[in-house]
């Protein structure tokens, strides 16, 4: 028997030393050799104790309970298992142990707190279960019972919608037989009921992966889809969101603690592949409405291709590529105009072309680019017939598809032989179909400056000649639009003007007016904002277009309809008003050169000068900009491209540069709309609307800019700023608004250090250019009051506190006034940092000295602070030292001077540092 005692007792040295896991190993030897039941018990009971320490309570547990079979009176082994089985959620059991303690010692406080705190847990548990038990079955008899009236039954399918949006809910719906039920509201045909039913299983669906699963092997993939199909913009929508929500929790890896369903395997990859074929039958089917295609192509849109470049597997592109592709090119090449066409909305060839970009940028290599171009290839082709025009037509819109979807492979399409000269040929069709197809193809063919040659050689003519003698307007405006995207083939370029002078100004204002043109249907006027988005590189152009008023109000109503193929034209449009497009800076030698090899240099327009820019930006803001803005990021995320965000964030940026503009901004909802284009998008448009974030933050209460929680979500753009990478501006304004926010409040000054930025201020408190190092040092200043913050002042090590130190010492004031005020409310906090401060620096004293005696009220009263904390530190000898320099006849002189409300703060403080010099026995009271 010595041996397990021996090992027993070293298992207890091992605990009292805290090596926990040496203990585990030392009892567990123990137990394999120990033969006493009694002593075995006191070493379950101990081990018990070790495992309630690595927080492992499902053994603590166990080991408390074997020791308890030995002595059922064991205390401290009950009062062990009561502590792991709460930890575990199993609070009743934990109950029942903890009321055996305080029943063999009543009078032990420990055990009598417990007791009433699980009490209290168990019957907050219960009342909530009851609570969502009797809600849930109060929704279903409502709901069940046919004589209630309309009003009451959608209410009841409202609530159930709330209810399923918790665990709990979700839970005991799906446990009280609550899908069958929702499918027999399905089935009543209702639209409310269908609503709330799929919006009640897209609760059930959220983050349950069993759950999810159950419910798709109940309902059926194919009915969903069916709901998805119907013609209902509601009804598709909340459908996408349900298989979006099924997607997430199939995909995502759901880390919550299933119970007995951890012993099932949930494997989902073929419920996932029967959904994917499942979207791609519906993206070509005649059977679903325009709305449910429209969904379709945006659930593909954003579950196939890779979010992220970095990782490997992309065989779900691959797979919709062999299995989808020529139902998305179908999508793309349909005419509303002709019989027997896929029903659609305005937005489903735009969300098609969309999902084509998608999938080829996620093509890893050359042989899959090329397979991607043969199969469009083989499609378009195919539907090349001399015999039957409406197939070549359908042909030609296909292109049409892929120019405004991935541009290399439309471009490619249209270099192919005869394809270009059948566009010519159809512009001059006795039919006006084909006249609109050829007409639109045109314009997005031409795209480069070489394809717009060959245009303007071969088909200005016969654009002008369709303009002059049709009567279809839908054709008029698109000759038009082609008109003005020959005419603006040479961009901002002055030198470059394709047509005659003038020429632009009067196809911009024929634009302006089918613009302004209430009668014309939506998609019609939207071609004159494609017509004014390739005009308005012309500075004369952007000019007369700002001063029309109305014509701007028009495209904004417009950019905020149901129409959202519209979005790209405006955004184009408002970069060129604003000039926010990015522009080279031209070095003048290389101009020189240039002229003297007799290269063409671009000139600007007299226009494009910054004063005009600015005038144009203001009557821009006038007529409700923002607004309008705010309202395109809110668009669906497919249309919304990656593109079109960092145009939107290229003019929020160019309105924000005014300090008076910023107010208008925050008013018309510009501070919460930049939030997303600053988080996701390409990595210029997101540094773009960072720094429009920035300028805004550097202004604003952040309370009324970023209303609620969104203010936290600021701060991420912001510390993105403040890399080397980006510029000094750029630096400097992040800065200010860091400094702004951090002075809010506590907690936003914590999600400032989590966000990893103290690092990155420190550095630029290093920086040499002027302000940026004063813009650092003020953020400190307002960070300092985080406790995070203080306790890497306190850290050996570093030279943080000597550079506020000597930062204290600089000529500026109000580097000094940030500087100081920092060191002030550092050593009020920590009053070791006032012994620390002596040894940083040789100077110290001096630039203390200095500080005191400075002419700036503020930054002398922050000196004057930092002496008082100094002698209230605790530290004698520091506080002797300082009333035996001249710090005690700088305190003397300025608390005897006379009160002065221009600097009383100071005088205060000295008077107060003298007294606390009193207290302390380092200065005798003066008498007579």
């Amino acid at each position: 028997m010595g041996e397990p005692n021996q090992l027993k007792d070293e298992g207890n040295a091992y605990f009292q030393s805290g090596e926990i896991d040496k203990a585990i190993e030392s009892y567990t030897k123990a137990i394999k050799l120990s033969k006493d039941k009694k002593v075995l018990a006191v070493i379950y009971r101990n081990r018990s104790a070790c495992y309630l320490k690595k927080e492992n309570y499902t053994n603590a547990a166990s080991d408390a309970s074997k020791a308890i079979d030995v002595d059922a009176a064991d205390i401290k082994a009950l009062f062990r298992r009561c502590q792991a089985l709460e930890k575990l959620g199993k609070l009743d059991m934990a109950f029942k142990d903890v009321q055996r303690c305080a029943t063999i010692e009543p009078k032990n406080k420990t055990f009598l707190d417990t007791l009433r705190r699980l009490g209290a847990e168990i019957q907050a548990k219960l009342k909530t279960t009851f609570s969502t038990d009797s809600r849930v079955q109060n929704m279903f008899d409502i709901l069940m019972n046919e004589e209630m009236d309309k009003d009451t039954v959608e209410k009841a399918a409202n609530n159930l919608i709330v209810l399923a949006r918790e665990d709990a809910g979700a839970e005991r719906i799906f446990q009280n037989n609550g899908v069958p039920l929702l499918m027999n509201m399905i089935e009543s045909g209702k639209p409310e009921m269908i609503l709330a039913s799929i919006r009640t299983l897209s609760g059930m669906c959220t983050g349950h992966k069993a759950r999810a699963l159950a419910i798709i092997q109940m309902i059926s993939i194919d009915k969903l889809c069916s709901i998805m199909a119907i013609d209902n913009e509601e009804i598709a929508l909340a459908t996408c969101n349900l298989f979006q929500c099924i997607n997430d929790s199939l995909t995502c890896g759901d880390k919550r603690i299933y119970g007995k369903e951890e012993a099932i395997v949930l494997d989902a990859s073929k419920d996932l592949k029967t959904i994917l074929l499942s979207l791609l039958e519906m993206v070509g089917s005649k059977k679903v409405s325009g709305h449910g295609r429209d969904q379709a192509l945006n659930l593909l849109t954003k579950n196939v291709p890779r979010k992220d470049k970095k990782e490997q597997d992309h065989t779900k592109t691959l797979f919709t590529i062999d299995h989808g592709l020529k139902k998305i090119l179908k999508v793309c090449g349909q005419i509303p105009d002709l019989p027997n066409q896929l029903p659609m909305t305005d937005n489903t060839q735009l969300i098609a072309s969309v999902l084509l970009t998608k999938l080829f940028d996620d093509l890893k290599c050359d042989p899959e680019r090329d397979n991607f171009r043969d199969v469009c290839d083989e499609y378009i082709k195919s539907k090349f017939d001399p015999k039957d025009m409406d197939r070549n037509i359908h042909a030609i819109n296909v292109i049409s598809g892929l120019l405004q979807g991935p541009f290399e492979v439309g471009n490619a399409m249209v270099g192919r032989q005869g394809v270009m000269e059948m566009m010519v040929a159809l512009c001059g069709s006795d039919r006006e179909v084909d006249q609109l197809v050829a007409v639109e193809a045109l314009i997005h063919a031409a795209s480069k400056m070489s394809r717009a040659s060959f245009i303007i050689t071969n088909g200005v003519s016969l654009l002008k000649d369709i303009y002059k003698k049709t009567k279809n307007d839908k054709i008029k405006i698109r000759a038009l639009v082609g008109l003005c995207k020959l005419g603006s083939a040479g961009g901002d370029d002055y030198s470059m003007r394709q047509f005659a002078e003038g020429s632009t100004e009067k196809l911009a204002k024929q634009c302006r007016k089918w613009l302004c043109n209430p009668q014309l249907d939506t998609r019609t006027r939207k071609w004159a904002i494609e017509g004014l988005a390739y005009l308005t590189n012309d500075a004369d152009v952007k000019d007369d277009f700002v001063e029309d008023e109305p014509a701007m109000k028009a495209m904004f109503e417009l950019a905020k309809s149901k129409d959202k193929t519209i979005l790209y034209a405006v955004a184009c449009t408002l970069v060129n008003c604003t000039n926010s497009y990015e522009k080279k800076d031209i070095l003048p030698e290389l101009v020189q050169l240039a002229k003297f090899s007799k290269q063409h240099v671009p000139e600007q327009h007299p226009k494009d000068k910054k004063d005009f820019i600015e005038k144009r930006i203001k009557r821009m803001l006038k007529a409700g900009v923002t607004s309008a803005l705010t309202v395109m990021v809110k668009a669906d995320s497919s249309i919304l491209t990656d593109q079109t965000k960092e145009l939107l964030s290229r003019v929020f940026l160019a309105l924000s540069q005014d300090v008076k503009d910023r107010g208008t901004i925050v008013a018309q909802g510009g501070g919460k709309a930049l939030i997303p284009l600053a988080l996701e998008g390409t990595n210029p448009g997101r540094v773009k609307a960072s720094h429009a974030l920035a300028k805004i933050a550097s202004v604003s209460n952040p309370e009324i800019a970023f209303p609620g929680e969104r203010v936290y979500e600021v701060v991420r753009p912001l510390v993105s700023l403040l890399t080397t990478d980006r510029d000094g501006m750029e630096n400097y304004e992040a800065l200010k608004g860091l400094t702004n926010l951090a002075g809010f409040s506590e907690k936003l000054r914590v999600k400032i250090v989590k966000e990893k930025a103290l690092p990155e201020i420190e550095n630029y408190m290093f920086e040499d250019h002027e302000q940026i190092r004063r813009a650092a040092t003020e953020c400190m200043c307002n960070l300092v009051s985080c406790k995070d913050v203080q306790d890497r002042y306190l850290q050996d090590g570093n030279d943080k506190l000597k550079l506020l130190v000597l930062l204290c010492g600089e000529d500026d004031d109000f580097l000094q006034i940030a500087a100081a005020g920092a060191l002030a409310m550092l050593t009020a906090a920590k009053k070791k940092l006032c012994t620390k401060m002596t040894l940083v620096s040789t100077q110290w004293l001096e630039i203390l000295q200095r500080l005191c005696l400075h002419d700036n009220p503020k930054v002398q009263h922050r000196g004057l602070v930092i002496v008082y904390n100094m002698l209230d530190s605790d530290d004698n000898e520091l506080a002797k030292k300082l009333m035996e320099c001249e710090i005690l006849e700088i305190l003397s002189v300025i608390g005897k001077a006379e009160d002065n409300p221009k600097r009383q703060q100071a005088i205060d403080v000295a008077r107060t540092c003298l007294v606390k010099g009193m207290d302390l026995g380092l200065i005798k009271p003066f008498t007579s």
